[in-house]
């Protein structure tokens, strides 16, 4: 019996779900088990806390000037290199993290992975040009699938390896890996997106979407609301591994930090179906608001665990009901847009979280100094400051009036 040859849109789908999946993996492993490796480096154990904020938030600083390039390049050149130039970043930074003899070339090695932001909106554009219409929501759900699925796996396979075997040892296994998906993404499908020919430059190309937002008063408004509501998430996520560290006592502290994430991955796969529902038959806004007045006040919850097993609890709990919430902020940009506009204003869709990702950890890196409990507090003052800032661009109109 003869095989039917595998759609274009379905080798596309399985390639883009096992790259997200190996990246996510990775960046988790990284975000998870550095705190424990920065001793390694020479950093006193006082001033741990603070480096890990400082080289989170200059890290992701590092990335943010180029990613309304990233567009405009793969508009003129076209989108497959700009995808797997995220993936030969990753394969660099890994390598680099891996041999790096000081907390300086550490840092630098962060920075270069940065340069993959971006790549998630490239990958979904190419699906969606090549997948049948009744198709894509399909296509979409399972490579966007792949995230929470990477931030589960990961922590929990590396925390052994990293126990057992030491940090160096399972990035180096991550940038093999990191290698072997770029050659896969390489030989493995045909892009039949067709550059632009239209001249330009690349600045004004990469501008479009930014004067887009900037003239809609409620986009101008909605995205550092969303920056600030989402900053406490990313600000209270890169210390759990520290928090455990403290928390935990026994021989094998990188497979209990690993446990602890892994189970915050599945407080996301429980809650984000679950919260997806809910607005879908509530409202988006309203589920939106609600959500995270909840949020507000989990956020304290963990601040008075002081054991390791109802901290776990608590953590699955906020960072489930966060990363779903997240989720939902996306239809409200969305929905912000214009039919004509939607698809530019969408690229910058994970613009606030990477904000976050560097305004959140710098403050983390002065409160979690003082007491490493204290950004779960923190991280409630910038939901409840957030909160209040996207109810205000809410109200505000689509267009200049």
């Amino acid at each position: 019996m003869k095989m039917r040859p595998i759609s274009g849109w379905v080798r596309m789908t399985i390639l883009f779900t096992i790259a997200g999946f190996f990246e996510v993996a990775a960046y988790g492993q990284v975000s998870a088990f550095t705190p424990l490796y920065l001793p390694h480096l020479g950093i006193e154990a006082a001033a741990v806390a603070f480096w890990i904020g400082a080289i989170t938030s200059f890290s992701n600083f590092a990335g943010l000037p180029f990613l309304p390039f990233w567009g405009a390049l793969a508009d003129r050149y076209g989108r497959k290199p700009l995808i797997i130039r995220s993936f030969v970043a990753a394969f660099v930074a890994l390598s680099l993290t891996a041999l790096a003899p000081n907390v300086w070339v550490f840092a630098l090695s962060r920075a270069i992975q940065s340069l993959g932001l971006g790549n998630t909106g490239l990958i979904l554009a190419t699906l969606a040009e090549q997948t049948p219409p009744g198709r894509i929501a399909f296509a979409f759900g399972i490579v966007n699938g792949a995230n929470p699925l990477g931030g589960f796996v990961g922590p929990l396979v590396g925390g052994p390896v990293v126990d057992r075997f030491g940090f160096p040892a399972l990035m180096a296994a991550d940038a093999a890996i990191m290698i072997g998906v770029v050659f896969m993404l390489a030989f493995g499908y045909r892009d039949g997106f067709v550059p632009s020919a239209r001249g330009g430059s690349l600045l004004r190309m990469a501008g479009d979407g930014i004067l887009l937002i900037v003239r809609s008063p409620r986009l101008r408004a909605l995205f550092p609301a969303l920056f600030l509501l989402f900053a406490g998430w990313m600000l209270a996520f890169i210390y759990v591994p520290l928090v455990v560290a403290h928390l935990y006592t026994g021989p094998d502290p990188a497979t209990a930090v690993g446990i602890v994430l892994g189970a915050g991955g599945l407080g996301i796969f429980i809650a984000s179906p679950a919260i997806g529902a809910v607005a879908d038959r509530y409202g988006k806004h309203q589920t939106l608001f609600a959500g995270c007045a909840v949020l507000a006040a989990l956020w304290s919850v963990p601040f008075f665990t002081r054991d390791l097993l109802p901290f776990t609890i608590a953590w699955t709990v906020v960072n489930g009901l966060a990363a779903a919430l997240f989720s939902v902020s996306f239809t409200i940009l969305s929905v912000s847009a214009t039919d004509t506009t939607r698809g530019r204003v969408m690229t910058f869709a994970y613009l606030p979280a990477n904000l976050g990702f560097v305004v959140g950890p710098a403050i983390g890196s002065v409160v979690a100094s003082l007491d490493v409990f204290l950004v779960f507090p923190a991280a409630a003052v910038l939901t409840v400051l957030g909160l209040a800032a996207v109810m205000f661009a809410w109200r505000q109109p689509l267009a200049a009036g």
